[in-house]
């Protein structure tokens, strides 16, 4: 087995430091090799399995692009009408999606019908195919923070319009909308926390029972 020395296991810590969700991109492309070597990363992801569901879109099109926007926008006025007051005008402050600067977007799919895997974990607990998906992603996410890549996950949308817009099969399942590109900015704080929409928990409790 690999020993891993100090320097590795406090190299690995600061990069799960310093993957922050980027929503400010600049626009210089990313070449299409280091996209390729990031996504090569769904192959080494653990799945469910053995199931590897996860099933990727490249958004390159205007249109396609076009069309994920527009749902996005639809979708945070949406959200927006939920809060009021003070609340409402931090929502409206905050910059919730990198869509129009991003070189590079994906939608991530989890294909709930697949039968790789023969079932296995999946059929007593079916939500395994998609935490697995996550799982990949994650992934992916540190390895593009490690080539100094950002990301960005961008959950205010209507996936059925979406999947729709994109085309996508029926039976996939859109689990992630992610930009990927050169973030204009560095930073160890959560963007939220920043601007003051919530803090992270500085500590983790354990029950034992």
């Amino acid at each position: 087995m690999e020993q891993f020395c100090d320097d590795f296991r406090a190299g690995l810590h600061d990069l799960m430091r310093w993957r922050r969700d980027v929503r400010h991109f600049r626009t210089d492309p990313v070449d299409e090799a280091l996209v390729q070597t990031c996504l090569d990363t769904f192959n080494l992801a653990p799945s469910v399995g053995l199931s590897e569901p996860w099933r990727i879109l490249r958004v390159a099109s205007d249109t396609a692009r076009q069309a994920a926007l527009e749902n996005f926008k639809t979708a945070n006025e949406t959200a927006l009408a939920g809060y009021d007051g003070d609340q409402a005008a931090l929502y409206a402050s905050l910059k919730l999606s990198g869509m129009q600067d991003a070189p590079v977007q994906l939608a991530i799919f989890c294909d709930d019908t697949t039968t790789k895997g023969s079932g296995l974990g999946a059929a007593s607990m079916p939500e395994m195919r998609r935490y697995s998906v996550v799982g990949a992603v994650t992934q992916m996410w540190l390895a593009a923070r490690a080539y100094g890549l950002g990301v960005g996950w961008v959950s205010v949308l209507d996936p059925g319009r979406l999947s729709r817009d994109l085309k996508a099969k029926e039976e996939w399942h859109l689990v992630a909308y992610l930009c990927l590109g050169w973030p204009k900015e560095e930073t160890l704080t959560p963007e939220l926390e920043t601007k003051g929409w919530e803090h992270r928990a500085r500590h983790l409790i354990i029950e034992t029972r």
